[in-house]
């Protein structure tokens, strides 16, 4: 017979392994309750049994044949036993037919066989201690223990009662918890194979509890939301180097084309053979740009990492860009209101900071001003590249970002779109964070933490 799926669920059968636990416990726990519930019970009938023979043996003959009979009197249910021996061994007065011969004289009550009735046929155990009298003669007093037995084994089939229920309540809790842990990962698998089979938008369910399975679903679940925003995000380069080539390579063919057929000296040849190249190298351009993004994406170049000072670095990459600004008739400044050092690539942190600088003086009309700022803000770094160009709204502040997104200004400008892209792929790899601010006049901002 095939067992139900739960019962081989991890859940049930750490229940079942902890209901057995609990079972032994239990046992040995009632074993010591019953053994201490006798011994308890035990004691004081011997208490009682070695000072009722004290307070006898120490009356006189009339005394203690007075108190024998008022104690065999007054015991209703015959679990008193008492007996006045002469010395050798005749018995005077009470209930015991002889002394018991395992009785020790003056010694401690213990438990002791003796014969009842009037032939002495039947015999019990009873607890029972005897003493020497003055004048000769031995007082012997018993008690019957079959009440402390009786007692004990009530106690203990009251404890073992106990233990079956408390057995089968373990059994349920598991067996509930395995069901419910059954069901939960029946419904996250639906879900999990809804996934495999493409459907990024599906989510692992919630039940709105902090537990486990809920906090596990929910970085889950943000797993699939970055992964699903991947997807689209690749998707959407996708489109977008495909939109992006399809130009220059079409306008390239076009040359080409029309260049075989209208071309007559070599001049004109190569004309067409430069406008093609200058085609073919944007092309390229693009490639190389997004392979660099992926190369900084992917490679996670610490190797190249040290202390680089802020400050003659971008000294550097002001005397680097001040002909091309002087060229265009912008004007090109650098302020330097801190010292500053951090970690990281020199390398890339200039190609980061100059793709600013040189979008800046791109977009800065003629008579305009870019500049280069070094500041410390609360305890960070602050890189800032400002410039009076038209800047960007509010609404693209995020999409310049994107790769190959191109502002309407900027599409008469040369250029790939991957420049902004480039610049965050960097300061990711470093921790670092871009901030833009929209408005007229371009306003970028590298924020690290300083090396202290």
């Amino acid at each position: 017979m095939r067992l139900p799926d739960f019962t081989r669920t991890t859940t049930f059968r750490g229940a079942v392994a902890v209901a057995g636990m609990f079972a032994v416990y239990m046992l040995l726990l009632f074993a010591v309750i019953y053994w201490q519930t006798g011994r308890y019970l035990t004691a004081r009938s011997d208490a009682v049994v070695e000072q009722q023979a004290q307070v006898f043996a120490a009356g006189s003959l009339e005394e203690r044949l007075i108190a024998i009979d008022q104690l065999l009197r007054q015991d209703p249910r015959g679990v008193q036993y008492a007996g006045m021996f002469a010395p050798d061994g005749h018995r005077i007065a009470g209930n015991l037919m002889r002394v018991p011969p395992e009785l020790t004289i003056d010694g401690p009550a213990h438990g002791a066989v003796i014969p009842v009735g009037a032939s002495g046929a039947e015999s019990r155990v009873v607890r029972a201690a005897a003493h020497n009298v003055p004048g000769g003669g031995v007082l012997v007093i018993g008690r019957d223990v079959d009440e402390t037995v009786q007692i004990t084994e009530i106690v203990g089939g009251t404890l073992a009662l106990g233990l079956i229920p408390a057995f089968c309540l373990s059994i349920a809790a598991g067996m509930l918890l395995s069901v419910r842990a059954q069901r939960r990962v029946a419904s996250v698998n639906r879900s999990v194979q809804r996934i495999v089979a493409g459907d990024l938008r599906e989510r692992l369910p919630l039940r709105g509890v902090d537990d486990p399975f809920d906090r596990l679903a929910a970085i889950v679940n943000a797993m699939l939301d970055r992964i699903e925003a991947l997807v689209q995000e690749v998707a959407g380069v996708g489109d977008d180097i495909a939109h992006d080539l399809r130009t220059p390579l079409t306008r390239a063919r076009v040359v080409l084309d029309r260049g075989r057929a209208n071309a007559r000296t070599l001049e004109e040849s190569n004309a067409v053979i430069d406008r093609a190249i200058a085609g073919l190298d944007q092309c390229l351009s693009i490639v190389t740009a997004l392979l660099r993004i992926a190369e900084i994406e992917h490679t996670r170049r610490f190797s190249g990492f040290g202390e680089v000072a802020f400050a003659n670095m971008l000294r550097e990459v002001c005397d680097l860009y001040e002909p091309i600004a002087d060229e265009k008739g912008v004007a090109l400044e650098v302020r330097i209101d801190a010292e500053a050092t951090v970690h990281g690539d020199r390398d890339l942190l200039v190609e980061a900071i100059a793709n600013l600088v040189d979008n800046a003086i791109k977009f800065t009309p003629k008579g305009g001003k870019v500049q280069l700022a070094l500041l410390d803000r609360d305890g960070d770094s602050i890189v800032r590249v400002s410039d009076t160009g038209p800047g960007i709204s509010k609404e693209e502040r995020d999409l310049v970002l994107r790769r190959f997104y191109r502002s309407d200004p900027s599409r008469r400008a040369k250029g790939v779109g991957l420049g902004l892209s480039l610049v965050a792929a960097i300061l990711k790899l470093h921790g670092f964070r871009l901030a833009i601010t929209p408005g007229p006049g371009f306003v970028a901002e590298i924020i690290c933490p300083r090396v202290r």
